[in-house]
């Protein structure tokens, strides 16, 4: 075994309500990786993930996904593919802004404003697409392939990184609106800091575990990735059968209360086995991003090719 085979995974992950099966893995069952957070998010860690700093992301598939089909287009490795579900259950995000934005009174009127988003390519930048094809907001291209900047439902996407950053510039007017996951922004809407303006649910399962494609090459599998999702099972088995230990995990280690860490118990599902990806969920998000127009139809993106492990 090689120095590089021997030492542990890098292992990015978003340090939200989600993470709580990852860190039972760790605390409960050896899971033997470096444990890395990105609270900036997914396009944080794509970044990590083609500049070497991680092995392994877990993060939003949206994100994953519009990667992978970009490289693809562009005849490029992607860095990555995907191996693993980390959660079945749809992501529900909330659409925020200022407090005292009077101006800005509903979804509808988000049109053809500023979209804070944590990166470019990052799950709250995918989803502002999404949810401008879903209000019919999308100005038909004018011909397969061309650019979605050329026709953009907004007026600027700024760049925050941080959900802190998202919430003072909505605040300050720099950016106009945002989109963050629900129970993480409800704290925030609880104390009048932001204000929520309604929500829109990913149309596929949420999140994903990806790995750099040296490591799930066919003539170089690493064995540490199997031991990885074979680790998370186990923190998931955890999660399901200790609630009140997750309550009090994600109501004393990360930013939620005891009564929103329960609610968000009832709504999320993750999986028995972590291994592999549903090829035709990966579809499905193609088919979406397609027709938001993040990806060009027609271009040579290729769901199944993104994926390392299948079911």
């Amino acid at each position: 075994m090689t120095t590089t085979q021997a030492r542990a995974l890098r292992v990015g992950f978003v340090p939200e309500h989600f993470s709580t099966p990852i860190h039972f893995a760790k605390k409960h069952y050896g899971l033997d990786a470096e444990l890395i957070p990105f609270p900036s998010g997914t396009g944080h860690m794509i970044t990590a993930l083609r500049g070497g700093e991680i092995d392994v992301g877990i993060g939003l598939t949206e994100g994953w996904v519009a990667a992978l089909g970009r490289s693809q287009v562009s005849r490029e490795d992607g860095g990555f593919r995907l191996v693993g579900t980390y959660v079945e259950s749809p992501l529900c995000w909330a659409v925020s802004t200022g407090a005292d934005r009077a101006e800005i009174k509903t979804v509808d009127s988000l049109q053809g404003t500023k979209i804070g988003v944590s990166r470019i390519g990052s799950g709250s930048y995918v989803m502002g697409y999404v949810l401008a094809d879903q209000r019919g907001w999308l100005i038909p291209s004018a011909g397969a392939g061309t650019s979605l900047e050329q026709a953009s439902p907004f007026s600027d996407f700024v760049v925050l990184d941080t959900f802190e950053r998202l919430r003072q510039a909505v605040n300050a007017g720099d950016a106009d609106f945002f989109m963050w996951e629900h129970f993480t922004s409800k704290r925030y809407y609880d104390k009048g800091e932001i204000r929520r303006l309604g929500e829109i649910h990913t149309p596929w399962s949420s999140w994903k575990i990806v790995a750099a494609t040296d490591l799930v090459h066919d003539n170089a599998k690493d064995s540490r990735v199997d031991d990885l999702l074979d680790k998370l099972n186990l923190g998931i088995k955890h999660f399901n059968e200790h609630k009140e230990e997750a309550v009090q995990y994600i109501s004393t280690e990360l930013d939620y209360s005891a009564e929103d860490a329960r609610e968000w118990l009832k709504t999320v599902r993750f999986p028995e086995r972590t291994q592999g990806v549903d090829e035709q969920v990966i579809s499905n998000c193609v088919d979406v991003l397609c027709k938001a127009g993040l990806l060009p139809v027609g271009k040579g993106v290729n769901a199944a090719q993104m994926i390392a492990k299948q079911r």
